[in-house]
């Protein structure tokens, strides 16, 4: 029956056209931009699988399939999604393309929307797309009804084949990181060591940690979908390297308190480096100065802090780590954009980044680069600059929360590309929308959870616990958005250590070598009656 030349209606019982609609079957059917999109096991809204697509600088995580329609007909579209600015559309319908969205959601939220083609279209672009700055989204059970063929059914999932070219890739004395190939179909792995389940994974790697020191493990991986698991690999064997009695960064306490040093004056306390107050076991001086010459570091010290001379401020350094504290140059912050995105580029980033800890005793440098950066030769040049330093080299990191959602981001494979050198990454807590916490939940930014939940990434995602810091404003005046009393850096420390004074979120399991927290700024926290630091150092220092 046909109204205004409308060949036909949406009715509940016509059949699906969106092809692989629940990505039982992979991205089979689906094409996304960027290579934002993977297919996860958990969360899932039906079956065993679901779209999980990371938005990254200008590239908001768009997937789309093209479907068979018939002109002149109406058609209802919906899926079921999660997470933070999530949108479902359609586009080619001849006719007005639609496009519905949510704000936010932390769990599974249906979004609807219809449209009517035009008289000569026969195809569409269903499509679902995240936004700019925000955190990964997932889509499951997308449904297009109407008029026309359906194309084949879905086929039922089977499970996949055992991977092959498992290889490791990096040890250390406690870890060991595997990478092998992606198996078509699989939604996720499980890495046995010595035939016991170690670790289940989405991605083609993983770390293995708490293991010890010269010792010979075998691994095995297995890939896993909604109709089950396949057989194992073939097996490697690693062994572990000699326990060298610390961690990247020699000098560097167990649990370690890092403070930001203003090389300006921003209203906040002016201070001299000697200043700086005591509970701070890592100073990061902020921040060194780009060049003419791309990738290439100096720096320049600030008039306004009252310095004589900057043999002056060089003695202040040498002062502090008389007294055991590890100064190092901070290269970035929310002006600084400082580029290395070719091999040209990183050799001059280590070579003035070690004419810099020469010149003036820095112990250390720490990534606070805010404008992206670009994994590969900036793992060039953090590894040149390592081998020219030597092992005592101290290597901080800060990136953003939306920097650190997922292994795949450029800041996070830094992380674990450059972890037998790297002393602690520092997320920053704040300035933060709501992100989405290990579980797959949503958590917005001021409390417990939102220290915990994402922590849980870093420490679930391949960093060793002691390469993982809690970092939050010193005062409200210290950041835009996100700053938290000190007594929450405590219980959030305490949920990882201990599995105490945990929020709604508890891990599954503690890490009591988690390294410690840091603050923005010595200069805010000073401004603000050293409140912070009072709090949490002795709470740092106190960790099991």
């Amino acid at each position: 029956m046909a109204f205004g030349g409308l060949t036909g209606t949406a009715g509940a019982a016509e059949p699906n056209l969106v092809r692989n609609a629940g990505f039982e079957s992979g991205l089979g059917g689906w094409t996304c931009s960027a290579g934002s999109g993977t297919v996860v096991s958990s969360p899932v809204h039906g079956g065993a699988a679901a779209l999980k697509a990371t938005p990254a600088g200008s590239d908001h995580a768009k997937c789309s399939q093209t479907v068979t329609v018939r002109p002149n007909s109406a058609y209802q579209l919906s899926a079921w999604v999660q997470g933070s600015y999530v949108y479902l559309g359609a586009s080619g319908t001849g006719t007005t393309d639609v496009s519905t969205w949510t704000p936010g959601t932390s769990g599974w939220q249906q979004l609807r929307t219809s449209f009517t083609t035009g008289p000569t279209t026969t195809s569409v672009t269903v499509h679902t797309h995240g936004w700019y700055g925000q955190s990964a989204y997932h889509v499951d059970d997308v449904l297009l009804t109407g008029p026309g063929d359906p194309g084949e059914p879905d086929p039922e999932p089977e499970a996949p084949a055992a991977p092959g070219g498992l290889a490791v890739a990096a040890t250390t004395a406690t870890s060991v990181t595997l990478n092998w190939n992606a198996v078509t179909g699989a939604t996720g792995y499980h890495v046995y060591r010595n035939g016991q389940k170690a670790l289940s994974v989405q991605g083609t790697s993983a770390t293995v940690t708490g293991l010890t020191a010269s010792t010979s493990y075998e691994f095995r991986v297995s890939a896993v979908n909604g109709a089950g698991e396949s057989a194992k690999s073939a097996p490697v064997t690693a062994t572990t390297g000699r326990d060298s009695g610390g961690n990247p960064g020699t000098g560097v306490p167990k649990h370690a308190v890092t403070g930001y040093w203003q090389n300006f004056d921003n209203g906040a306390r002016v201070q001299k480096l000697r200043e700086v107050q005591d509970q701070y076991d890592i100073i990061a001086v902020s921040f060194a100065d780009s060049t003419a010459n791309t990738g290439e570091i100096t720096f320049n010290l600030d008039p306004a802090l009252g310095y004589s001379s900057v043999q002056e401020f060089k003695n202040d350094i040498a002062a502090k780590q008389a007294a055991g504290k590890k100064v190092i140059i901070s290269v970035g912050g929310e002006k600084g954009n400082v580029i290395v995105n070719d091999s040209a580029s990183a050799t001059r980033f280590a070579d003035s980044a070690h004419r810099l800890m020469r010149e003036y005793g820095f112990d250390g440098v720490d990534i606070d680069l805010e404008h992206g950066i670009n994994s590969t030769y900036l793992t060039q040049a953090l590894r040149s600059l390592s081998a020219k330093a030597g092992p005592s080299m101290v290597l901080t990191m800060a990136p953003q929360t939306i920097d650190m959602q997922s292994t795949s981001t450029e800041y996070f494979k830094l992380a674990l590309n450059v972890k037998d050198i790297l002393t602690v990454v520092n997320m920053q807590y704040y300035n933060s929308g709501s992100m989405l916490g290990c579980d797959g939940k949503v958590y917005s930014q001021g409390s417990v959870d939102f220290l915990t939940a994402l922590a849980c990434i870093q420490l679930e995602g391949g960093l060793d616990p002691s390469q993982v810091g809690l970092g939050t404003p010193a005062s409200t005046r210290g950041a835009g958005s996100g700053y938290v009393d000190p007594s929450v850096v405590n219980a959030a420390l305490d949920c990882l250590a201990r599995g105490t004074n945990c929020g709604s979120f508890k891990p599954a399991r503690t890490y009591p070598g988690i390294r410690g927290a840091m603050t923005w700024s010595t200069n805010w926290d000073a401004a603000n009656g050293n409140r912070w630091s009072n709090a949490v150092g002795p709470h740092v220092h106190a960790l099991p």
